[in-house]
């Protein structure tokens, strides 16, 4: 039980130097490191340059200096330097005073002396068995003590939480995905905001009415702060947005945090479930035609995905209501969240280019690979064609389908404010495109910001899919 514990604290304790040296040699992670651990990197640090100063490299470095003076080495390196600053000046017709040359001459050999007395340094200790002690060597021999390790725990705990996950790259890789979301949120945040600040509409003019006097619109603007500077507002916004406390509206003053988390969901339920249906109907369309390239069944329905590709929403979707709402009464014209029948129309409408753009994608791919070398061999080895289809020929083809499945879910969610209008949805974009021409700017950030927080999420689940589907890419990740 005990040499089970120390095997354990043993590949623990290797395990956290071995992370620490890989992110030393990470210039960003290596900032991260070093202020989330402070206290206890600053001991490593301070033991590091004082076992530094006594170590080998020192020593063979004196040693490599003494040679390279007693073969006079400066002099004919010096002599080397001279010319071709002389041949650099000649070719690029450049005129100094002799101050400037030998400024220069000096410059560019201390520098090549350096260089080459540390490669020299380098190599001599590489012969002799030896490396120069560096800041990660020192950190494993520290926590190689018990006591150590047991004293740094509390104040390395962020570092520590930092360098296992590090450690795993699936954690990493999602760490990062979301690290690189907040950055795209703040920029969408920045840009939108830049946007409605520009614009020329007037908020307070447009709600007040024509009648509003000037005392009116500049006790408006005092109240929701748009009488201040560009970055004064621009910092209130950022911060409400990540803080979750977007204030009130402009027209309605309702708070927009409350109503957006009321919308949102319809929007997100309605592009939900129009994905389902175009994977449940493209997919297998898609390889069907594949399978059965140039036949009947393949021009008809390529031939309908081309059409699906091509209508817009907004006339697709009054056809809709037309012909099934008006001429046949089969489904309600708008939307009622307590019937359930009302919401198949706009779900159709909003899937249809999906639908398409899926279906095609997964007869392109499928036909790509289908008569790829390890398809053939699988169909040599006698497997079914049902599981060389499944099994070898789709799996491999999935990724660009995930791609475009990503892409269009996003687009399905910016999209989604045309079919609402048409339906009379009460969702996020048919929000954002009441709000946009006054413009009620916290309602707008509002919406935008759920809009792109919600396609980053997506995104991130495309990446991991990416390494779900291809072992490639699962590999790549473990390297990285």
């Amino acid at each position: 039980m005990n040499l089970a514990k120390g095997s354990k604290m043993s590949q623990l304790v290797y395990t956290l130097g071995f992370n620490y040296g890989k992110m030393l040699l990470h210039p960003s992670y290596r900032y991260v490191l070093f202020i989330l651990g402070l206290p206890v990197n600053l001991v490593v640090l301070l033991i590091w340059q004082s076992r530094r100063k006594r170590d080998d490299w020192a020593v063979v470095q004196q040693a490599v200096e003494r040679d390279m003076l007693s073969t006079s080495y400066r002099d004919k390196l010096r002599m080397d330097v001279e010319e071709q600053l002389r041949r650099k000046h000649r070719f690029f017709r450049q005129q100094v005073s002799e101050a400037e040359f030998k400024r220069q001459t000096e410059e560019w050999l201390e520098e090549s002396v350096q260089k080459e007395l540390k490669e020299r340094t380098f190599s001599k200790l590489q012969e002799q068995g030896k490396q120069r002690l560096t800041m990660a060597d020192t950190f494993q021999s520290m926590i190689d003590k018990p006591w150590f390790l047991a004293i740094s725990v509390i104040p390395g705990c962020l570092m520590y939480a930092m360098m296992f996950l590090y450690g795993n790259p699936y954690l990493k890789y999602i760490f990062e995905r979301i690290l690189m979301t907040v950055f795209v949120i703040l920029g969408v945040a920045t840009l939108v905001f830049t946007i409605l600040y520009l614009s020329p509409f007037n908020p307070a003019a447009n709600i007040l009415g024509e009648t509003a006097t000037q005392e009116q619109i500049a006790a408006f603007n005092h109240v929701y702060g748009l009488d201040q500077p560009y970055l004064v507002q621009l910092w209130n916004n950022i911060k409400g947005i990540a803080l979750f406390d977007l204030g009130k509206s402009f027209s309605g003053n309702e708070d927009v945090t409350a109503t957006i988390a009321r919308k949102f969901p319809i929007t997100l339920t309605l592009a939900v479930i129009s994905l389902l249906l175009a994977l449940v109907i493209a997919l297998p369309i898609g390889i069907i035609s594949a399978i059965k390239p140039n036949s009947l069944f393949d021009y008809t329905f390529m031939f309908i995905a081309l059409i699906g590709l091509s209508i817009p929403n907004f006339w697709q979707g009054l056809i809709f209501i037309l012909n099934f709402s008006i001429k046949l009464q089969w489904l309600p014209a708008t939307f009622n969240p307590q019937n359930w029948l009302s919401i198949i129309m706009p779900t159709i409408v909003l899937g249809t280019g999906l639908t398409a753009a899926v279906a095609r994608m997964t007869r392109s791919s499928t036909l790509e690979v289908i008569h790829e070398d390890y398809v053939m061999t699988a169909r040599a080895k006698g497997l079914s064609e049902r599981q060389v289809l499944l099994k070898h020929a789709v799996r491999n083809a999935l990724i660009p389908i995930v791609t475009v499945v990503g892409l269009q879910f996003g687009g399905m969610l910016g999209g989604a404010a045309v079919t609402e209008k048409v339906f009379n949805i009460s969702g996020l974009g048919s929000y954002i495109v009441d709000k946009q021409f006054i413009p009620d700017i916290p309602s707008i950030m509002g919406g935008v910001i759920y809009t792109a927080i919600t396609i980053s999420i997506i995104n991130v689940v495309v990446d991991l899919l990416y390494a779900f589907v291809d072992p490639r890419v699962r590999s790549k990740m473990k390297q990285y």
